[in-house]
């Protein structure tokens, strides 16, 4: 949680690689949180409780979304430190890969805590968030897709200071860094 109140420490803290064994659990927790998180955002868990969905009942959905979170979260783990680690050594970083996933994934606790917004949707609405045109289609579910965006923005912020502070760099470095990985991230979200 200290990555949330101060950011710039946690990273920098992430130079010395040899407390990264200790880093490993609190780096599982967070992926699979984000997954999990990412995948209750998308159009498949909003009709999986439709009869034409899978007609699911909520222990199943409930395991869908550990199971579908926890592979999307380590694929994205994996795949966008990748990424992040490719275009940091081409700007010229010399860190591990095992850090430019690290610093990805402290990054993601925003994304991670947006889950208190789908306990406080699921007490609104109940299984309606897994129905087509349940009760949370209006304004109050739009409300929360943009409280949802917001925890999004702030993951991204969270990564440009962690690329910024893990390597020393200029913000326009890190931004550079930070790029891809976003952009590969947001055309899996639209797909």
């Amino acid at each position: 949680m200290l990555v949330l109140s101060s950011p710039r420490a946690v990273f920098v803290a992430l130079r010395d690689e040899g407390d990264a064994a200790d880093r490993s659990e609190p780096v599982l927790l967070i992926v699979l949180l984000a997954g999990i998180a990412f995948v209750l955002s998308t159009s498949t868990a909003a009709h999986l409780m439709d009869p034409e969905g899978g007609n699911y009942d909520a222990t199943l959905v409930a395991v869908w979304v550990f199971l579908a979170g926890s592979l999307y979260g380590g694929i994205a783990y994996w795949l966008l430190g990748g990424v992040l680690q490719g275009v940091s050594v081409a700007l010229g970083s010399q860190g591990s890969y095992r850090r430019s996933r690290h610093v990805l994934a402290f990054s993601s606790v925003p994304v991670g805590l947006s889950l208190l917004l789908w306990l406080l949707e699921l007490a609104l609405w109940g299984s309606a968030l897994f129905h087509q045109g349940g009760a949370d289609a209006g304004a109050g579910g739009k409300v929360f897709d943009a409280l949802s965006v917001g925890f999004l923005a702030w993951s991204v912020c969270l990564l440009v200071i962690g690329v910024r502070s893990v390597h020393g760099w200029t913000w326009g470095r890190a931004v550079a860094a930070s790029v891809a990985p976003v952009a590969l991230a947001a055309i899996v979200l639209v797909v």
